[in-house]
């Protein structure tokens, strides 16, 4: 069936609209109500709805009023709002959930069909996670949706932007049979190429090499080896490949980050609708990527040492990779929660991070988003359109000193957005997967047991840097300290170190893994710009 996007209003009809979007269903209505009649048809038909537009002004009622509506029967659909900004009815608009603001007095081909492509891009482009029955034209992945090894392939795919079609043994246990072997079912989750080729429970190595992703070298030596491909790390390899450097980019899971898990950041210059945190490290990845740079996924470096002006990598599989400079973007990772049994439920409805592939196993159910930054809001006003409530744990008194004043704002207009602070999770229970919390309320130590679909964990950070060698000079929490922080007793040059060189000579830290840094994918890729920079500098002094 194909996807569907739905107009509302009396300004769509002179947009050409059906040859703009051939690959799309486009159903046109003037009313609103004629329109709410059209959704709850195609919500029986299971039709894929993408993308409502809305007519702040409409015959028979308000725009606003009729999204609200609507929402009830397309949760999950994206929202544009098309108004006359230059009236004090328009500013209502900006007090709505909603994905896109446009102006009805914006030409089309300037700024209007690239926002709705923008939109559209966002829903069907980045998240493949798509409940159906089995087919066989595309990448097909078989599995239970409580299971761990199943929640990391699809999350693995979705990521990297591979599309795959979705199939729970829960809904189709016939698709079983497919990924039989001699008549004997294959370990979950059982993946099906296009080709005929079966996967079966396979590593995340194998199912890179499966996809086609690098993860060998064929050079031995690089100008500038980065670890880690975030913000930070992709920035530096735009701006090093682009400058001439020979640039690898070794990551050991999947590019993006932290950053390249959250649901939507909307603070970056540039993207006034602002832009999945997947869509930012796949396009990162392809602009590094086509101006030269060498990205290696999923690998892991193990090990560096030092000789004489070179600096070498050592990978998990006992390779090493040579470089005059390299530049640490290694990140953070989110703090795991001490509760018993957390450990046996993480990836069976105890997640870190967004996990965004989860959402449709939300749909009408009860989440609980923990943490106090930018990403738990985030994270708490993407599960909202599909979980029938999301409440937040904080353990601070407020979010007001963690979390951006615009998330906020967002989530007091959510009906179904909950905060408890001062709240913690003491417990969690369930069978195969998580069924409930046992919460404790700080002030009082009263505790309560709450129906739990999902919980998804925000907390803290903790800088990936436990394996680098020790005369690499960290504070006390682990960050990498850089600058004029870097010059301890054993530093063996006469000149000082560069803004963002560490305690080693010729090796830069960037992004969250640099002690001070400010926790903002903007500054992150500053980082990375500026690193270049003084990399250019160093080189100066070795080559």
């Amino acid at each position: 069936m194909q996807q569907v996007f739905v107009t509302v209003g009396t300004t769509f009809p002179t947009l050409d609209l059906a040859s703009h979007y051939r690959e799309y269903q486009v159903i046109q209505c003037q009313r609103g109500d004629q329109a709410l009649d059209m959704l709850v048809h195609l919500k029986q038909l299971q039709a894929p709805i993408l993308l409502v537009m809305v007519d702040q002004q409409l015959p028979d009622m308000k725009g606003m009023a009729f999204l609200a509506q609507a929402k009830q029967h397309v949760p999950g659909a994206k929202c544009l709002v098309v108004t006359d900004q230059q009236s004090s009815e328009s500013l209502g608009v900006l007090h709505f959930k909603v994905d896109a603001l446009l102006s009805t007095c914006v030409p089309p081909e300037d700024f209007f069909f690239p926002v709705v492509d923008a939109l559209l891009s966002q829903e069907a482009g980045v998240t493949r996670d798509v409940v159906c029955a089995p087919r066989c034209h595309r990448m097909c992945v078989i599995g239970h949706r409580w299971s761990a090894d199943s929640h990391q392939v699809k999350d693995f795919l979705a990521r990297h932007a591979i599309p795959f079609q979705w199939v729970d043994l829960e809904t189709y246990p016939e698709a079983l049979q497919m990924g039989e072997h001699g008549g004997v079912p294959l370990p979950l989750p059982i993946l099906q190429f296009p080709d005929g080729s079966v996967l079966s429970q396979p590593t995340l190595a194998q199912l890179a090499a499966k996809i086609g992703l690098m993860m060998h070298s064929e050079i031995p030596f690089y100008d500038l080896i980065i670890i880690g491909a975030g913000p930070s790390g992709l920035a530096a390899a735009v701006y090093g490949a682009s400058e001439g450097l020979r640039t690898a980019v070794i990551e050991r899971d999947v590019p993006g980050g932290q950053a390249g898990m959250s649901s939507r950041i909307e603070n970056y210059l540039g993207f006034p609708i602002g832009l999945p945190g997947a869509e930012l490290a796949i396009r990162g990845s392809a602009q590094a990527a086509r101006l030269g740079a060498h990205i290696f996924s999923p690998q892991e470096v193990v090990g560096i040492r030092v000789a004489d002006s070179y600096r070498y990598v050592t990978l998990a599989d006992g390779s090493e990779l040579g470089c005059y400079a390299l530049a640490l973007a290694t990140g953070v990772s989110y703090r795991t929660l001490a509760v018993p049994d957390l450990d046996r439920l993480t990836g069976s409805g105890v997640y870190y991070g967004a996990a965004m592939t989860e959402a449709a196993t939300c749909q009408g159910k009860q989440v609980f988003v923990v943490g106090g930054a930018n990403s738990v809001g985030q994270a708490a006003l993407y599960f909202a359109d599909y979980a029938q409530h999301v409440t937040l744990l904080v353990r601070g008194a407020s979010l007001e000193e963690s979390m951006s004043s615009y998330l906020l704002q967002e989530m007091a207009l959510r009906d179904n957005i909950t905060v408890e602070t001062q709240t913690e999770v003491a417990g969690c229970f369930g069978g195969d997967h998580l069924e409930h919390l046992r919460l404790r309320e700080n002030t009082t130590g009263s505790e309560r047991l709450v129906e739990a679909a999902a919980l998804f964990i925000f907390i803290g950070a903790t800088p990936s840097t436990s394996w680098l060698p020790d005369t690499l000079m960290r504070d006390q929490a682990g960050f990498v300290l850089t600058g004029p922080q870097a010059k301890g007793d054993h530093w063996p040059l006469d000149r000082d170190p560069l803004l963002l060189e560490t305690s080693i000579p010729g090796i830069f830290a960037v992004g969250d893994v640099r002690a001070a840094s400010i926790k903002r994918v903007a500054s992150a890729t500053g980082d990375g710009a500026v690193a270049v920079s003084l990399i250019h500098h160093y080189l100066g002094f070795v080559r």
